[in-house]
């Protein structure tokens, strides 16, 4: 097994796009060996920039990402783009799996394609993305975008895993910048209204930039407020443009390690709680929870020093 995946990272460092996808499917489907295959790959990554794409349904992010590939790739930037989808209630595949927008890109070797299920997940992201984004870093692309599902105010989960977040809104669709801003508005550095040419464009600029007001961030950045038309290639240089800026300044300020170590701290709590209930879960099966659940609905158990019970069997 070890021969296997050091022959597998081997192919997959020198470029190998089957080696590539060969790693990520092993990761993304828990086959036997995806852990060690983790911990072999960690040690050359580091040096992708990670960009999270977010927004509602409808707001072009899917057209915005296929522009911005295009862009990166007329600096000669390798890409690894991550396109996380809803899942079909019927395979548990991705829905939109066959990314229509993007098919050009598929015959470019610098850009690798990749669709994930979110398999129920909340917060916009497959479980696995991270561990995607890491196969891909290790694969020496020197960008990773990901565009999320799309859940609305509640996708917040695409922070703990970029290093530039861009949120994505548009006019006319009944959003209203001040009931989402305790959500998604407040983890943008950049902001893009995306389909501009629509009528409300300039609401949507002047509601941002009232919230912008009223609060100061940590690192002192000020989102840019960037106005698209995706379907038309227009502000696509600008965005690009603001991307570039944004990584500068982290770099200038040494703020890209601050950024990435928050990132980890919140990424190592859900990986501890992952793999405690997962553990939770093998004590739990062959009907013990169906069996547990009717001793505390009959009182014969509280339900309190039971789950401290199966904490403590999972750690151990």
């Amino acid at each position: 097994m070890a021969n296997q995946t050091q022959s597998l990272i081997d192919s997959l460092r020198s470029g190998d796009t089957r080696a590539l996808a060969r790693a990520i499917s092993t990761v993304e489907n828990r086959t036997p060996g995806w852990s060690d295959l983790l911990k072999a790959v960690f040690p050359h990554t580091g040096r992708a920039r990670v960009l999270g794409l977010t927004g509602a349904p409808g707001a072009g992010k899917s057209t915005l990402v296929d522009q911005l590939a295009r862009s990166f790739r007329k600096d000669h930037r390798t890409l690894g783009i991550i396109a996380v989808d809803p899942s079909s209630p019927y395979t548990g595949g991705a829905i939109l799996g066959d990314r229509i927008r993007m098919q050009e890109h598929f015959s470019d070797p610098g850009i690798y394609i990749r669709s994930m299920a979110t398999r129920g997940s909340l917060g916009g992201l497959a479980r696995t993305t991270a561990d995607v984004a890491t196969v891909l870093d290790a694969a020496g692309r020197d960008l990773i975008m990901i565009e999320t599902v799309g859940v609305g105010q509640d996708e917040i989960d695409i922070v703990r895993l970029a290093d530039v977040t861009v949120v994505i809104l548009v006019p006319g669709m009944g959003d209203d910048v001040q009931t989402i801003k305790a959500g998604i508005m407040e983890i943008a550095d950049i902001f893009v209204i995306n389909k501009s040419d629509r009528e409300g464009a300039e609401h949507v600029e002047k509601e941002i930039r009232a919230l912008q007001s009223l609060a100061a961030r940590r690192d002192g950045w000020t989102p840019p407020i960037i106005k698209t038309v995706a379907s038309q290639s227009m502000g696509i240089e600008n965005l690009s443009g603001a991307i570039s800026d944004y990584e500068a300044y982290l770099k200038k300020e040494n703020l890209a390690l601050n950024k990435r170590a928050e990132n980890w701290q919140e990424r190592l709590v859900e990986m501890l709680r992952e793999t405690l209930l997962d553990k939770a879960r093998v004590q739990l099966g062959n009907g013990n929870l169906a069996r547990l659940a009717a001793e505390v609905a009959e009182h014969k158990r509280d339900p309190y020093t039971l789950v401290e019970e199966i904490a403590a069997g999972a750690r151990s």
